[in-house]
């Protein structure tokens, strides 16, 4: 295939070297897009079930006040 393309005239060469870098580029997108939901899927970002048993773990018995406290502090920091 290089030798291929080393036959051509050097705008050719020059524009299916292009080609291939937008082509990686887009698909390269897409791909790592799939994989970041598939993750997210799997392992979801935080929620008051979690915050509620890292106090529990902790040997404390959150109120309602401060998990949201918490909730509202995740989301602000994202």
């Amino acid at each position: 295939m290089f030798i291929f393309l080393m036959e051509l005239n050097p705008i050719a060469f020059v524009g299916w070297i292009v080609l291939a870098v937008v082509g990686g580029a887009v698909g390269g997108f897409f791909i790592g897009r799939w994989f970041i939901q598939r993750e997210l899927q799997k392992n979801p970002p935080i929620n008051e079930q979690m915050i509620r048993a890292m106090f529990m773990s902790m040997g404390r018995k959150p109120s309602e006040a401060q998990i949201r406290s918490v909730m509202n502090s995740v989301k602000k920091s994202k």
